[in-house]
C-alpha cells in the first residue's frame, strides 16, 4: 500500500544502530520511490474520484500503452500527501542524526579502549629497517565518525533517488516542472516546515 512514510521515534541510539537506521531508509526508498511508476499507473484509475484516497493506489495494473497523462489535481494530492511527507521523513531522519554524529559522545561504549590502544600506540618503538610495517596503526573510529560517514553516502544516495522520482513524476504528471527542490521547499513552507535538503537542517539531540 502506497502511504507515507512514517518517521520512527528518533533517538541517539536508533542512530547509532547503523543497520537499523539504513534499514528504515531503504524501506522507505524501495516503497515509494522505487515503485513510483507503479504507484503514478495505479493514480490513472481513481483520478475521477474526488478527493483522491491515497490507499488506492495499493491496487496497481501496468495501464494501457501509451499511458495517458495523470491529472494535475490527481498528482497534487499524490505528492502532498504520499512523496513529500516521505521524502521530509527520511530527511527528518537524517537531519536528527547528523547532528547526532556532529555532537559530543560522552556514552560512548569504546571509549576507554580507544583511548587505550592510542596510549600504547604512543609508546611504540617504531623501526621500520626491521619491520616496514612497524609504523602502520590504524586507530579504531569513534561511533560518532562511523554515522557520519554512512550518513554522507545516504545523503548522496537520497540526492539520486529524489532526482530519478521526480524525473519519472514529471514524465507523468501534468501540471508538474522545474526540479524537486523547488516543489518540496515550497510545500514544506505551506507545512510549516525547515531546511529540505536531503541532509540539510537541524534537529536537537541527545534525547533519549
Amino acid at each position: 500500500m502506497s502511504k507515507p512514510t512514517a518517521t520512527p521515534p528518533l533517538t541517539p541510539q536508533f542512530c547509532f544502530d547503523t543497520r537499523v537506521l539504513r534499514d528504515f531508509l531503504r524501506l522507505s526508498r524501495a516503497s515509494i520511490d522505487d515503485s513510483i511508476s507503479t504507484t503514478l499507473n495505479a493514480l490513472i484509475t481513481p483520478a475521477s474520484t474526488s478527493p483522491f484516497d491515497p490507499a488506492s493506489t495499493s491496487i496497481r495494473s501496468p495501464g494501457p500503452y501509451p499511458r495517458p497523462p495523470i491529472p494535475a489535481t490527481t498528482t497534487r494530492t499524490f505528492l502532498e500527501n504520499v512523496l513529500f511527507p516521505s521524502w521530509n521523513s527520511r530527511a527528518s531522519v537524517i537531519q536528527y542524526c547528523t547532528s547526532v554524529a556532529t555532537s559530543p559522545d560522552p556514552e560512548d561504549p569504546d571509549v576507554i579502549e580507544r583511548e587505550a590502544l592510542n596510549r600504547r600506540d604512543a609508546e611504540r618503538v617504531v623501526d621500520e629497517r626491521l619491520d616496514p610495517y612497524s609504523a602502520r596503526f590504524f586507530p579504531r573510529e569513534a561511533r560518532t565518525e562511523m554515522l557520519a560517514s554512512v550518513l554522507r553516502n545516504e545523503v548522496a544516495v537520497e540526492g539520486i533517488v529524489r532526482a530519478r522520482t521526480w524525473g519519472t513524476v514529471t514524465d507523468r504528471c501534468e501540471g508538474v516542472g522545474g526540479n524537486w527542490e523547488g516543489e518540496f521547499d515550497r510545500w514544506k513552507e505551506r507545512e510549516g516546515g525547515g531546511g529540505t535538503g536531503p541532509g540539510t537542517g537541524t534537529a536537537s539531540t541527545r534525547t533519549s
